[in-house]
């Protein structure tokens, strides 16, 4: 049995993501997921539309599994309030260019 795909635009997909994670998630993050290939994009004439239950997987293993994944690759000695996890990624990949 096919499984409905529920297809939101771009600016939808950014609510959706907000309401979903309680904080500002911007146009700009949804297409920069989409532009870098971390969730499949479904062209629909002159618009990009995006899959909710492929942003909520990427949602999902994104929080809070990297926190672990890393604690189980390098100990527990980790210290995570270094890891610039709670900024969004415009401001890490500003501060890693300024490096």
């Amino acid at each position: 049995m096919q499984q409905t795909k529920q297809l939101l635009a771009i600016k939808e997909a950014s609510i959706w993501a907000s309401d979903f994670l309680k904080r500002e998630i911007s146009e700009s993050n949804i297409s920069y997921l989409v532009q870098y290939g971390k969730i499949k994009k479904h062209n629909g004439g002159n618009s990009v539309f995006v899959d909710v239950d492929d942003l909520q997987k990427y949602y999902e293993s994104y929080n809070g599994n990297r926190e672990l994944d890393w604690k189980k690759k390098l100990g527990n000695d980790l210290n995570w309030a270094l890891s610039f996890d709670n900024l969004r990624e415009k401001d890490t990949t500003k501060h890693v260019h300024r490096l």
